[in-house]
């Protein structure tokens, strides 16, 4: 009985496998962020627009869009809920009366420091068993996948 050649992992990733294991990964990874915050009633999507705000990084709905890769509407959806549980408010913005700013209340802030450990524990526990020079390889194999999907 002649066994089939065994085809190299190279060829099986680009054949498929990449996608389907990023997919896998980020599914667990969200997961398991979800688990660990679901007491604090906040959700991985939630928490990923706290933290965008409480480093700066936006406060419109067209930064969110681009930064989590949401529509308008599904962006503004999520908006709605994390503002009914008081973590954050939408304020006129000053530069463009057509639109409002985004920013923290107190109970936002108040809570995001809870939110962030529970996405460390999370995170961690998906790293178990890792070593440093593991770690530094998964990232820099990663941000090698980015560069490489920017240039296409």
């Amino acid at each position: 009985m002649m066994q089939s050649a065994k085809r190299p992992v190279l060829t099986q990733l680009s054949s498929g496998d990449l996608g389907y294991l990023v997919t896998q990964v980020r599914n667990q990874v969200l997961a398991s962020i979800e688990r660990e915050l679901a007491p604090l009633q906040l959700t991985a999507a939630q928490f990923v627009v706290l933290n965008i705000l409480i480093n700066g990084r936006g406060r419109t709905l067209s930064e969110f869009c681009k930064l989590i890769g949401y529509d308008s509407g599904a962006m503004t959806r999520l908006l709605d809920r994390i503002e009914s549980k008081g973590f954050i408010r939408r304020v006129e913005n000053p530069s463009d009366r057509r639109s409002y700013l985004v920013e923290l209340t107190d109970a936002g802030t108040a809570i995001f420091p809870q939110a962030r450990a529970g996405t460390q524990r999370a995170l961690g526990g998906l790293l178990a068993g890792f070593s440093e020079d593991d770690a530094t390889l998964l990232r820099d194999m990663l941000q090698r996948i980015l560069v490489n999907a920017s240039e296409t």
